[in-house]
């Protein structure tokens, strides 16, 4: 089962512009299929985060990218769930990841 078919199955569903904007990322990536789910939701969620915080994250084209990278976040747990002992670990990766790109962008001068 690729990353995108998980996604679809999840219940309840996802609105489905939200799956939409997770499938196509996915798509976009394929190499992610060979990383484990929990891996390659949060690898979509630091791309979709990236994007909120390159463009204008006050326009409303952002609020999809910003509410996908939340939910990616969560299906990266989601997906995690089968391995409990592993949850310590991944979170504390992920907030890296995730702080890393804050920490990048905070540094980056806006005009």
């Amino acid at each position: 089962m690729t990353h995108a078919q998980w996604l679809r199955a999840r219940t309840p569903a996802a609105p489905p512009a939200l799956v939409a904007c997770i499938a196509e990322l996915l798509a976009a990536h394929p190499e992610w299929e060979s990383l484990p789910g929990a891996e390659a939701f949060v690898a979509a969620s630091e791309e979709l985060l990236r994007r909120v915080l390159n463009g204008s994250a006050m326009e409303r084209a952002s609020a999809l990218d910003l509410l996908a990278a939340d939910a990616c976040v969560t299906y990266a747990f989601e997906a995690a769930a089968d391995e409990p002992q592993s949850i310590g670990d991944r979170a504390a990766h992920a907030k890296r990841r995730i702080a890393a790109i804050a920490a990048e962008f905070s540094t980056v001068s806006r005009p």
